[in-house]
């Protein structure tokens, strides 16, 4: 779902970089195991509740992002960058 991706993309190219093992897994499980894209959605934005199963520190941290308290300008999916080549 276009609002997904851009939301999610956004906080990826933001704090992917800068995520610890745990970290990864956490967002890992959040992009890959709710069977509905629009419950990640209703999570962040607080229509639905956040399942126990979900709430984690990364969940936490991209419902901030969801939020966008600074008001940053997200209108389109960051560029993708090359990966490097062993």
């Amino acid at each position: 779902m276009l609002e997904n991706d851009l939301l999610l993309s956004t906080f990826a190219a933001k704090y992917l970089n800068s995520m610890n093992e745990t970290e990864l897994k956490e967002y890992d499980h959040l992009i890959n195991c709710p069977s509905n894209d629009w419950d990640i959605y209703y999570w962040a934005t607080g229509v639905k509740p956040l399942p126990l199963e979900f709430n984690t520190p990364v969940m936490q941290k991209f419902i901030e992002h969801v939020h966008n308290k600074n008001r940053e300008v997200r209108i389109r999916q960051p560029e993708l960058e090359p990966t490097p080549r062993d």
